[in-house]
This record gives C-alpha cells, structure tokens and sequence, in this order.
C-alpha cells in the first residue's frame, strides 16, 4: 500500500508555488485555482494519528489504492495531539495558503467559518455525479446543507455521542440493575450518591472537551430534544429556569467525577470504567474499541445505553471531508471523496472505527452488535446536532462555551450556576 507523508519541504514548495500565483495576479486564497495536474497524489489531512482512527484511515487508504491506482495517498495530516490542536494547526496553513487538498471536519455548523472565508468549496455537484442524494438519508442531507442548500463536505461515518458506557460488574456489586436505563437525570443521580457512598468512582469524565460532551448530554437529557435544539437556533432562552435546572444537573454530575479529571483525556476516563475503576462513562460511541481491544462483548462485560434521560434521540456527528478551495489537482480530492463515500470505503472504515456507516444501502450483518443497535436508533429516534463535535455550533461559539465550562467546573472553578448560565448566554450573541 503506499501510504506517504508530505514532507516540510514539499509543503514549502506548495506555498512558494501560491506566493508565485499571487504575485501575478493569481486566484486569492478563497478562490479554486486551475487543475495544473503537477502531482498524482491526494494529500488527507486528519488528526487520526493513533489507535483505531488511525487503523481506520489506514483501511480508507487500501480502498483508495484499488479505486484509484493511479493516484497516490498522502497521509498530510498532523502525527500528534487532538482535534483541538489539529484545527489550529490547519488554520494557520490555510491563512498561510499552504491547504492540504482536503481535509477532516465535522459537518454542520463546524464548517460556517471555512465556508465563509473561503477556504472550502461547494461539492453538491458530487451528490449527483455518485448517487450520494440517494444513498444518504434525508435527515442527513438535510444537516450537511446550508441554508441555500449547498453542500460542502463528504461524511465518513456518523457517531452517536449520547451513549453512556456502565460495568456490570461494578453496578451489581452494589446493588445498581445493570441493565436499567435511566428516564431521568434524577434517577441517575440516585445511583451515583449509592456508589459514591460505598467508595466507587460513579462516572469518570476526562479533560474540558469530555465535560463539555457530558454538558451536551445533560443538556439533552434535562431539557428534551426540541428545547435542546432550541439552544442551538435561537428558540430556546439560555437564562431561562430550565436551563438553570440542566446546569444545576451538570454540577451535581461533575461532583461525582474522579479527581484526576484534568490530567487525563477520554481513553483514559474510558478505561476506568473497563478496570472496574468507575462505573460510568458518558462518550461516544468512538468509545466502543476501548472495549473491543479489551475483548469485553456487549452486555455481560460492558453495557451501552443512551445517557440519561436521552432515550429517543440520536445526537449526531459525522466525520466528514472537504475540496479545499486552491489546490493543485481537484480531481485527485474528488476521487477521495467518491472512495469514502463509496459502499466499499464505509464498510471498510467504519468496521474498524466502530461508527455506523452514512450509507443506508450497506449490509447491517457486516456489522456488530452495538452499530446494528446504532443504525436502527439512527433511523427511528429524534436526530440533534452535537455541541461539543462541531454539529451544533461554530468553531467560534464552542471555544467560548469551552472556555466558560473549564472556568466553572476546571482546576479552582467557580462553580457558580448563575455565572456559568451567564457566561454561556454570552456565547449565544
């Protein structure tokens, strides 16, 4: 398989071949440049650098290799950190018209400001040309549009973010029905005073970006799916009584986490609960290697439920990817696009990476347990948008919501409610 990386060398050559362009009044960095066919090759940007994802991507790239021989794979992304630091890292290269020919995002409103500035192009066109319209349910294609009903990425995959994970094993030491789920968050909350008491770990939770994921799910939980999106479109009032009450839920929550909370991120929070060294772990379904590579099945060595009160929606996110604007060779981007939307690349991907394919036209057989479950949530529950994976909000509006989240529950947090909703009412402008 040839799998590459592009090297700093080569990345500097791209930007000294776009100062050129520039300097004889070429295309500005929000606009497509033409397809000179300089390079055969497709460079991927991703944060996938390790683990499953980067199994996953790997998988992608064999597919690529037998749909397109003669195009070559470039592996573009960065090799370590997170999301987080990725989007960083990728923005300065495109404000620095260095793009990578495509690159990893959420969809949805995660894409507004690359949509905005330029930096992404339109691919509907593609929608058509593969049969993607067809392939996709509506209630996807609906959340990829824009409001002029533009498309501007491809998904991979599609997660479930309100899942929460349980051990059995803990659960029945003390007293705790592993197979219960929970209506309410007050129901929850029962059973987490009952282990906390006995000396157990009740829900394990890891850096800011997993509070705010567990944010997100108790705002779903405590205020149903309509008031949740109203958060999200402008009909629901974040200083209202009832986001009060769901904030007052997140503290009470937070007060059952493990202290070393700030220190680890969500592998490790995942682990935990597979130890037996807490009970809960509210994540999403990316979560479900964790207790594969452990080699523990579905319900008798972890349990896998919707997050309080949740039951009923599907809080959605999809891995997705971009034509960025500027590139060399478009029609090497787009023969990537049609590999991972294809029958082939999202079987192969999702496999491994444990998310449910986009594609409703795929055999559920070839899949587990868990994604089976996963595919028929999709079809019958309640579709929200995530806040904390970029479906919800702009990049923008979360780093906001991140930022007031580590100053209420983070290290010397101040765990005023009242401030907390402040802050976040702040974000919604």
């Amino acid at each position: 398989m040839r799998v590459t990386r592009r090297t700093t060398a080569a990345g500097a050559t791209a930007v000294a071949f776009v100062m050129t362009l520039a300097a004889c009044g070429g295309t500005s960095a929000g606009e497509a440049g033409p397809s000179l066919r300089t390079h055969t090759d497709v460079g991927v940007y991703t944060w996938w650098a390790a683990g499953v994802e980067k199994t996953g991507l790997d998988a992608l790239a064999e597919v690529f290799e037998k749909q397109h021989p003669d195009i070559e794979f470039v592996n573009d992304g960065v090799t370590g950190g997170g999301g987080s630091a990725a989007k960083d890292h990728l923005q300065s290269r495109l404000e620095n018209q260095d793009p990578p020919d495509t690159f990893l995002v959420h969809a949805g409103a995660e894409l507004e400001d690359y949509i905005k500035d330029g930096y992404v192009l339109d691919v509907s066109d593609l929608y058509e040309k593969y049969g993607l319209t067809e392939a996709f349910p509506k209630d996807l294609i609906e959340r990829l549009s824009t409001d002029d009903g533009k498309i501007y990425s491809v998904p991979s995959n599609i997660h479930r973010a309100n899942v929460m994970w349980a051990n059995p094993t803990v659960l029945e030491d003390n007293g705790i029905d592993p197979s219960a789920r929970y209506e309410s968050i007050d129901a929850f909350i029962t059973d987490l005073e009952k282990l906390d008491q006995a000396g157990v770990t009740p829900l394990s939770v890891g850096t800011t970006w997993t509070q705010v994921h567990l944010l997100e799910t108790v705002l779903l939980g405590t205020l149903g799916p309509q008031a949740y999106n109203g958060l999200w479109n402008g009909s629901t009032d974040w200083t209202s009584a009832e986001v009060t009450a769901a904030l007052e839920n997140f503290k009470t929550l937070m007060s059952f986490t493990n202290s070393n909370r700030e220190d680890i991120d969500w592998p490790d929070a995942t682990k935990m609960v597979i130890d037996g060294e807490a009970a809960f772990n509210i994540m999403g379904d990316w979560a479900v290697s964790a207790f594969d590579e452990a080699e523990m099945t579905l319900g008798q060595g972890y349990v896998a439920v919707p997050s309080p009160g949740t039951a009923g929606s599907f809080d959605f996110l999809a891995d997705s990817f971009t034509m960025t604007a500027g590139i060399l060779d478009p029609e090497s981007t787009e023969a990537w696009l049609q590999t991972i939307s294809s029958k082939e690349g999202q079987v192969a991907f999702n496999k491994i990476k444990g998310s449910i394919p986009a594609r409703t036209d795929v055999d559920r057989d070839e899949f587990t347990e868990y994604q089976r479950m996963a595919i028929k949530s999709f079809e019958e529950d309640t579709i929200v948008s995530s806040l904390a994976h970029g479906a919800a909000v702009p990049v923008a509006q979360l780093n906001a919501i991140s930022e007031a989240t580590r100053a209420f529950a983070g290290p010397s947090g101040h765990q005023d409610v009242a401030r907390f909703q402040s802050d976040l009412a702040a974000t919604a402008g």
